[in-house]
């Protein structure tokens, strides 16, 4: 057995030879908060004191300059897609892994969509920062910024049963790229941030969905009253926006072509309110407004105007007393700005949002800019803020990729490099249309540049089928765009995947 024992004394050589030395404290330090392994024992004097901070310090000469882009949403992921990496290393600073794509999150709500078909992961959209040695991603949060040095404070994000001690660490940026998006907004009427359900995360649909079937079930259950169930069964919806009314149509739909088959006991019970302060679709044509409330009513979906006064545990308060029973309540009024973005040590745009100049970038700060739902132009520009749609996020961070790769090549990428770059060409939008299903195959399309302007309006079957021809072609990765084609496929020949996981 020499032969044996030969053969494993160089295998435990080999292994010896290949296992990476730690030579940083903080980098094993780090590692093993994420390790179940024991870390070994080093016999050191004293133990020194950690540092509040550690991370990624800045970039030295022979180096690739430093993108650091905060958010992965529209605005940051289009960013990220279009940097030159071979001038750049890109850094990604989010809570989430992955891009949505908002405008089919509402057809995951139902099961006409699963919820990977509107999720991309980041590292599909930007390949550098899963094989460049000087790009990363890093699952965290912003907490602060200081400019004057170039730091962005971080704090990892945990959860589970037994979560880690967040971890806070700082990047050195050379460019920061601000696109932290918004969030929803409630108007400070109480108990909606407790017993309202959002859209627009991907989790918010999954709360959507499991809520809705439990509902469902429950109301199915022996002994339940009669009002009881009405009130299980009630769905409604705050907001009368493209969110709202798209998520009521796709509802109504669900209940007309598969609750009424599955769960044929409560069929008569479950019904949907759209409440809407104002008019529904405020943005669309006049004509298309009128089609999409009488397409909502034929479809079953209750229509109130008025305003939420307060929000409780079973029931929502209008202004004028009316109390409404819900089993589900989603709540869809716009968005604002976040408390990271107004306790940022930035000029602010009217609106409480990161100021920019007519090239996004801040002023009076050196290598910031600002793209998304976050920002909007300072009043010394005399430009109006933009809407807070994808298409104006896509547009900004794809005309931020093209001007950062240009000041990278023209030598300025390094911290503090632009300074006598000449700005060209601004930043422009041009509004391309709306678009809204209903359900039941029905959709609108209001291609005018402005509420007031001319242009093409259509609406019905003509209009849902340029609906998902135009989002199955803006999915980002072809891997998405056939999960979404095989879904609505499966959906039209099956029904809905009405299971609760």
């Amino acid at each position: 057995m020499a032969w044996f024992r030969s053969l494993i004394q160089v295998s435990a050589t080999a292994r010896s030879a290949t296992k990476p030395r730690i030579s940083d404290p903080f980098s094993y330090t780090l590692l093993s908060r994420f390790s179940s392994e024991p870390a070994p024992i080093h016999e050191t004097p004293a133990p020194q004191p950690p540092t509040q901070y550690s991370g990624l310090g800045p970039t030295k000469p022979g180096e690739k300059p430093r993108v650091v882009v905060l958010g992965t949403g529209w605005a940051g992921c289009r960013l990220m897609k279009g940097l030159d990496t071979d001038i750049y290393d890109v850094v990604c600073v989010s809570p989430r892994n992955h891009m949505v794509f908002t405008p089919l999150l509402a057809s995951t709500c139902v099961g006409t969509l699963e919820f990977r078909s509107v999720a991309e992961p980041i590292g599909r959209i930007q390949p550098a920062i899963s094989r460049e040695p000087g790009s990363y991603f890093f699952l965290s949060n912003c907490v602060g910024l200081d400019p004057d040095k170039h730091l962005v404070q971080c704090e990892t994000v945990t959860d589970g049963a037994e979560p880690l001690k967040p971890w806070k660490f700082e990047i050195s940026y050379d460019k920061l790229v601000i696109a932290l998006g918004a969030k929803p907004t409630t108007f400070g009427i109480q108990g909606v941030e407790e017993h309202a359900i959002f859209l627009r995360e991907v989790y918010h649909a999954q709360e959507i969905r499991r809520k809705l079937l439990l509902n469902l079930m429950l109301s199915d259950v022996p002994g339940v009253s009669e009002e009881e169930k009405s009130r299980l069964l009630h769905c409604v919806v705050v907001g009368g926006g493209p969110t709202g009314v798209e998520f009521s149509g796709e509802l109504s739909d669900f209940i007309q072509r598969d609750v009424r088959q599955r769960y044929s006991h409560v069929k008569n019970y479950i019904h949907v309110t759209l409440i809407e302060a104002n008019e529904i679709l405020s943005s669309f044509d006049d004509r298309l407004r009128h089609y999409a409330t009488k397409q909502l009513t034929k479809s079953g979906v209750r229509l109130v105007r008025g305003i939420v006064k307060d929000v409780k545990a079973q029931k929502i308060i209008l202004n004028d007393g009316t109390e409404v029973p819900y089993g589900l309540l989603v709540w869809s009024t716009g968005v604002g700005p976040s408390p990271l973005v107004n306790s940022l040590p930035l000029p602010k745009a009217p609106g409480g949002r990161v100021g920019v100049d007519e090239w996004l970038q801040v002023p009076s700060v050196q290598d910031v800019y600002s793209i998304g739902d976050c920002s909007g132009f300072v009043e010394s520009t005399g430009k109006p803020t933009l809407p807070a749609l994808a298409q104006v996020a896509e547009r900004q961070g794809k005309y931020l990729a093209n001007l950062l790769n240009k000041i990278g090549k023209a030598g300025g990428g390094r911290a503090n490099g632009a300074k006598e770059y000449k700005y060209e060409d601004p930043f422009v939008y041009k509004h391309l249309g709306s678009m809204a299903t209903l359900g039941r195959y029905k959709a609108l399309v209001d291609l005018r540049q402005s509420k007031d302007g001319k242009g093409l309006a259509l609406a019905g079957f003509t209009s849902w089928f340029i609906w998902r021809s135009a989002y199955l072609t803006r999915v980002l990765s072809w891997r998405n765009r056939f999960y979404v084609a095989i879904n609505w496929a499966t959906t039209f020949v099956f029904g809905r995947d009405i299971t609760r996981i």
